[in-house]
């Protein structure tokens, strides 16, 4: 169990862990450089782990280095989701070391062997590195504390959540209503306004390496072509703040009003804050949102009291803070967070005692890819997610629970909601993903409601009950167009990538 915590002048002690506590240097050497190995929160504003990575440089009155690894391989990320993050860190990049004159190092292999070994080669004293709860990277990070050198001591910092995982609850929590109350009662506590990032008082001396971004991106983007990027959203910290409260779009400037009335209408994609692939990315903080969007409800009554926009932003911010760190609290707590043993007990039961109920329909993993289906619904939402990237949250629900329908069993359909949420959504891989299919299709989250064949206790939805809650054509034509233009752009670049090779 990691211990809490180490003393830092910016950042509250109770978002820190220490993974490994490093030895002291002799009296006749003095403390080496900070590292800080940047994953899950990939941005220079608002960053507590960086935050806490300078304060104990100027402590020590050492340089500070950010450190970022390119997995060969990470739950199958694609184009999509590699270029939009590297175009992100490049900007990134440019910021930090402009600015702060913090330099940064881009490595590609697995971080168990290229994080200890630059720790070694700058002679690190310290390694922070900020918080994910998926278990990939919390069992590389158990292998980096046993491949350093004893005198290193690393530290993690929940940089992602407003109130860290760890803080909000010691245990996994049943529901939205059993964390609620606890996250409430800290938020005075945690949600505050970010400190001046300091820059570093000693600057890096040790060699700097160049990036090639242009051949990292164009070699992710060729080995994932299967799944192209996608062009509705930019990448980097400056396009996530002009979504959030940009003067042209941005969500609390000008689309707030119709979020509590429209968010659940797949055919108003707009109502939704469209934050989602930046808060993945980390390119904005959660809690820089959650402060942006206080700041807006206590305006609301000095300018013009509209209960509208109060009602949005308080469900805005339940969104934001509980349900997200909702999702954390899962995947820390639950070791299978992914799996049908991590449902709850009676999910369990009344899915095994309904696993063997005859399915009218039952279709391969192939076929729901290629949305082949005969359920034109489901086929569309599908085909959101493959052409669009970012599959409409309420279809999302529909579109697990019909996957458990047509399946096996519950192991089966578990397994492909995943494979293809994280295949093609720009914020798959990510604990709100797990979640959203285990809810849909294990109950997680949810109670026990009426018994019916295949599903069980576990919460039905249907294309009737969609019908009665927006315009289903409406949506299936919106999602053709949409495919139709993709489509097109894609043919369109083949056919500029061909007359270059032919020009060349």
């Amino acid at each position: 169990m990691a211990s809490l915590s180490p003393q830092s002048t910016s950042v509250h002690p109770g978002r820190i862990r220490v993974l490994k506590q490093g030895s002291p240097p002799a009296l006749d050497q003095h403390a080496g450089p900070v590292v800080y190995w940047m994953f899950r929160d990939q941005r220079l504003r608002d960053n507590w782990a960086l935050i806490h990575a300078v304060d104990q440089a100027n402590k020590n009155n050492v340089p500070v280095a950010v450190a970022f690894n390119l997995f060969d391989q990470f739950l199958g990320a694609k184009a999509r989701q590699l270029g939009f993050m590297l175009k992100g860190l490049r900007h990134l990049q440019t910021s930090i070391e402009e600015t702060f004159q913090i330099p940064f190092f881009l490595f590609q292999g697995e971080a168990e062997e290229t994080i200890p070994n630059f720790v070694k080669e700058c002679g690190a004293s310290l390694l922070v590195t900020d918080f994910t709860p998926l278990r990939e990277i919390r069992r590389c990070k158990d292998k980096i504390c046993g491949r350093v050198s004893d005198s290193v001591a690393i530290h993690e910092v929940d940089a992602h959540n407003v109130v860290p995982v760890w803080v909000a609850s010691e245990k996994l929590e049943y529901s939205a209503k059993t964390l609620r109350g606890k996250i409430n009662k800290l938020l005075q506590e945690y949600l505050i306004d970010f400190p001046v990032l300091q820059s570093p008082h000693r600057k890096w001396a040790a060699t700097r390496l160049s990036i090639d971004w242009d051949s990292v991106i164009a070699d992710v983007l060729r080995k994932g072509a299967e799944v192209p990027e996608i062009d509705w959203c930019q990448p980097g910290e400056d396009a996530a703040m002009e979504v959030l409260k940009g003067s042209n779009d941005g969500f609390l400037t000008k689309r707030l009003k119709g979020y509590p009335k429209d968010r659940n209408n797949p055919l108003k994609p707009r109502a939704l804050s469209c934050l989602s692939p930046y808060l993945h990315f980390g390119q904005i903080s959660a809690q820089r949102c959650a402060l942006e969007a206080r700041r807006a409800r206590k305006l609301c009554p000095e300018l013009l009291y509209l209960p509208a926009t109060l009602k949005a932003i308080d469900a805005f911010l339940e969104e934001l803070i509980v349900r997200r760190e909702l999702a954390d609290n899962f995947c820390f707590y639950q070791p299978h967070y992914d799996s049908l043993k991590g449902a709850w007990e009676w999910a369990r039961k009344t899915l095994k005692d309904h696993a063997s109920d005859k399915r009218e329909l039952i279709y391969t993993k192939e076929q729901f890819e290629k949305a082949q289906t005969a359920d034109p619904l489901w086929n569309a939402s599908q085909l959101e997610m493959v052409y669009h990237g970012k599959m409409h949250g309420f279809m999302r629900m529909y579109w697990a629970k019909k996957i458990l329908e047509w399946t096996r069993g519950p192991e089966e359909a578990l397994a492909i909601s995943i494979y293809l949420n994280d295949k093609y959504e720009i914020d798959g891989r990510d604990p709100n993903g797990y979640v959203g299919c285990m809810w849909s299709i294990c109950g997680v989250h949810d109670q026990g409601w009426k018994e019916r064949p295949i599903f069980g206790k576990v919460r039905y939805m249907n294309y009737a009950g969609c019908k009665r809650k927006f315009d289903v054509d409406g949506y299936i034509s919106l999602v053709k167009r949409i495919a139709g233009q993709s489509k097109k752009r894609k043919a369109e670049t083949l056919l500029s990538e061909k007359a270059k090779e032919l020009h060349s």
